[in-house]
């Protein structure tokens, strides 16, 4: 670690890329996530990286899969509709198994919607993002010191579960600047090496990566497969934050910038004598289902908060399992909540003090 820079969260993450052993990135310009490539392009000349603006998002996220297949560390970012875009090769990828790390800022939708912040994305990133059976490591980070930390760790989990991993930030996340300290970088070739990428057979058998199985009992196998990799994350990879769970009768439940603003709206509370406490997940898949549930035994209410009309909040209703009540406030359309608004909601379960 050394000193700190103030720094765009955009492009904190490019660096963190950087550090992180990322020489390859293809993608396309897209508000509000464009300085992220606007600054790999500046900086990978610098390192020997290779930076190439794709004729678009589809095109994009096939040579997301080409270098990864090569055994590159690779990166590809965009916002919503772009996201859209690159999930067919984003299909590919995950039933190839290969690592790489997608970057997703949020922004307002259906259709090209707005460029203000939203968390719309929710069910796309953890749901649905493509077609067929899998899932991507999903990380949702609330600071941009937190959105460094958790790239470099992507590339890491990319290159564990051989699948690609996204991150999640709203368009504040992307926008806002705050000081960051970095890692040490990484330097490529001190990588451990990927036996299994097509990097030249030479004096081996040749390696072959493809999505495709025409037999339905092989790919059958290969689902099952990705499978148990999928419930290894689930055992291996869940991370979360607690605010005030200790006391607290009521729980938000709230993510990345959200959840910021919700533990402003906690200490309101707490001073008008609300016991209010936060989980705050940061791996949205997996999701810590578990905590919630064993919270659900000492609290009496939650209250999922969300920049959309109601995503996460079907995860926290089937974490909590019908225990106790879950209740919802959200803003979307690229709509901010307030503290304030979400103090009215507390108030609303809890009562007047």
């Amino acid at each position: 670690m050394g000193k700190k820079t103030l720094m765009k969260g955009n492009e904190a993450i490019a660096e963190a890329a950087i550090r992180a052993g990322c020489r390859y990135f293809f993608g396309y310009p897209i508000t509000p996530q464009s300085e992220l490539p606007a600054y790999l392009a500046r900086k990978f000349p610098e390192v020997g990286g290779t930076f190439l603006q794709a004729e678009s998002e589809v095109a994009a996220s096939n040579m997301v899969y080409g270098a990864a297949g090569a055994g590159a560390r690779v990166l590809t970012s965009s916002s919503s509709p772009g996201i859209s875009l690159k999930a067919e090769g984003i299909s590919y990828i995950a039933g190839a198994e290969l690592p790489a790390v997608i970057i997703n800022i949020m922004r307002g939708g259906p259709g090209l919607g707005t460029i203000q912040p939203s968390q719309a994305d929710y069910f796309q990133a953890t749901k649905g993002m493509a077609h067929g059976d899998f899932y991507l490591t999903v990380l949702a980070p609330s600071s941009v010191q937190e959105a460094v930390d958790l790239t470099m760790d992507a590339f890491d989990i990319a290159d564990k579960y051989r699948n690609p991993v996204l991150i999640v930030g709203d368009g504040i996340i992307g926008q806002m600047m705050e000081p960051v300290e970095f890692k040490d970088p990484i330097d490529p070739d001190d990588l451990p090496k990927k036996e299994w990428a097509t990097d030249g057979a030479k004096g081996r058998e040749r390696n072959i990566i493809n999505s495709l199985a025409l037999d339905p009992h092989d790919l059958e196998d290969h689902n099952l497969k990705l499978k148990a990799k999928y419930d290894r994350m689930k055992e291996e990879e869940v991370r979360y934050e607690e605010l005030y769970t200790e006391d607290a009768d009521i729980i938000i439940v709230a993510y990345g910038t959200t959840a910021r603003i919700a533990t402003s709206a906690i200490e309101m509370a707490r001073k008008d004598g609300y016991k209010v406490g936060l989980i705050r997940p940061i791996t949205l898949f997996p999701f810590p289902s578990d905590i919630i549930n064993e919270t659900a035994d000492r609290v009496e209410n939650f209250l999922t908060v969300e920049m959309s009309l109601g995503q996460m909040v079907e995860d926290v209703k089937l974490a909590v399992s019908g225990k106790k009540p879950v209740h919802f406030y959200g803003r979307t359309g690229g709509v901010v909540p307030s503290p304030e608004e979400i103090v009215e909601e507390i108030e609303k379960i809890g009562g007047e003090r």
